[in-house]
């Protein structure tokens, strides 16, 4: 899809696959035109699209996808570096739509298999109760942890808050690093509270907020504060995925940080974490 080329080629090149072209008009009135180059009868077919800002790229995905199996192909999976929609797995007040399960369900109405990178199942157990029985999630501590080792001297890796837990907690032990969590109160999508360990024990380590999503960039704010109030120096923010919503990777920057980094689950400027050797590993055998 449009915006995933340089993961589509990398993809291709590594699994020895050919690579096919897919087009996307839209009209005037906001209408979406999806033009696919013509399969192999029998083939495979793999899209490759990141679904940060959905809404706009899912239908024109659904189409494409459908499109590939009505010209030939036998199977068609999705390879969705970062899965949207996941953030709503319960009904948290009445009358809610619990997206999880409906965009799940879409997809795997579509897809035959799904890949994505560290999806954002806080209370979900795994792709498969958010409807995809046939999706595989695959963790980007690899590319995170050799990241880190080539590029920071003494880090001490911390979690903003608790749900950073698992990502944290795989890339130090991937590194042999100290690792720490802070706790967090949210009291809206923009409004939060941290609470920073005592750091005072790792005296000239640096300091890397590590999470999975950046998106409004306001956990990242409040703990950088934090970590100035201790005395530490300026830290690295790294994430799995990069969706900085409006002005948050300049705020971020703007509040003094080491470096911004995110993988290239998400395409942008800080997309310099390759996760293509992992993605090219989880695609199923043909």
């Amino acid at each position: 899809m449009p915006g995933n080329q340089d993961l589509a080629d990398a993809l291709a090149r590594r699994r020895r696959m050919a690579r096919l072209a897919l087009d996307l008009h839209r009209f005037p009135d906001g209408e979406s035109l999806v033009r696919v180059e013509e399969p192999p009868a029998g083939a495979e077919a793999i899209i490759v699209c990141t679904l940060n800002r959905p809404d706009e790229k899912t239908l024109p995905l659904l189409m494409a996808a459908d499109t590939l199996r009505e010209l030939g192909a036998n199977r068609v999976g999705l390879v969705a570096p970062y899965l949207a929609y996941l953030r709503q797995d319960m009904r948290f007040r009445p009358g809610e739509a619990v997206s999880s399960g409906i965009f799940g369900r879409l997809l795997a109405e579509h897809f035959d298999w799904q890949v994505t990178v560290d999806p954002h199942l806080h209370r979900l157990r795994s792709l498969a109760d958010a409807g995809m029985p046939q999706g595989r999630a695959i963790s980007a501590a690899p590319a995170l942890a050799g990241w880190l080792r080539e590029r920071v001297e003494l880090p001490l890796l911390i979690g903003p808050d608790e749900e950073s837990a698992p990502w944290v907690e795989s890339v130090a032990a991937l590194m042999a690093a100290p690792a720490v969590v802070a706790t967090k109160r949210r009291f809206g999508d923009r409004e939060v509270q941290v609470q920073l360990p005592d750091l005072s024990n790792w005296p000239g380590h640096s300091p890397v907020l590590l999470d999975d999503i950046i998106s409004s960039g306001h956990t990242l704010l409040t703990s950088i504060e934090g970590l100035r109030t201790q005395g530490m120096p300026a830290p690295w923010c790294v994430a799995v995925h990069g969706l900085f919503a409006d002005d948050a990777l300049e705020r971020l920057r703007t509040a003094g940080v080491a470096g911004v980094v995110t993988t290239n689950s998400v395409p942008g400027e800080t997309a310099k974490i390759d996760l293509s050797e992992l993605l090219a590993a989880a695609l199923p055998e043909r």
